[in-house]
């Protein structure tokens, strides 16, 4: 029986050691660490240490919310490892989803883990609206509509001119997008 852990942070700039630190004191022989969202579910490293777990495993991770940000996928994960004989522990939470109770806690805080996540993103969604009702600029700042013009000017005169789109794009620094959009533009215009 082997006891592997599974590790992972959202960002690059975050730091997996506590997560470490604890799955190696649980006692993990092994563990799988990655730095990916948990919103996706096609995690490689998550996906190496599922394949590498054999029936009688057991998989370690630090919280529940490490392992899957949805409901949905944690219930689909921690269905597949039971029908594999493999077992699930949180530590944080200390859930062994070996056990009944475990079985009942994994569901509930799963379920608030989810609903977490949604209203995190519905209070990003109400700030952007906020934002754009005061006028304020959502994304990337644009070129310069000068550089856009001349960069138009260049495209529509790029027979004469023996230019391509990408010296258009080299020349003006305008993305060759941004191009494509405005030629678009003027074309549905005539």
């Amino acid at each position: 029986m082997a006891i592997i852990g599974y590790a992972r942070v959202s960002t690059k700039d975050q730091d997996l050691e506590l997560q470490v630190d604890k799955l190696n004191e649980y006692g993990c022989e092994k563990i799988f660490m990655e730095k990916q969202s948990g919103t996706k579910s096609d995690r490689e490293e998550l996906a190496r240490a599922l394949d590498y777990l054999r029936e009688g495993d057991k998989l370690i991770v630090y919280k529940i919310d490490r392992l899957a940000r949805s409901t949905f996928d944690l219930h689909k994960i921690a269905k597949e490892l039971q029908e594999r004989g493999i077992g699930l522990v949180f530590i944080k939470k200390q859930i062994d989803f070996t056990t009944p109770s475990g079985k009942l806690m994994f569901t509930m805080l799963g379920a608030i883990a989810e609903f977490e996540r949604d209203l995190i993103a519905e209070r990003t969604a109400e700030g952007r609206e906020r934002a754009k009702a005061q006028g304020k600029h959502m994304g990337r700042i644009g070129k310069a509509e000068i550089d856009v013009k001349k960069a138009l000017k260049l495209y529509t005169e790029r027979e004469s001119n023996g230019l391509s789109v990408n010296d258009i794009v080299k020349m003006t620094g305008v993305p060759r997008s941004t191009i494509y959009a405005k030629v678009k533009e003027i074309d549905i215009s005539k």
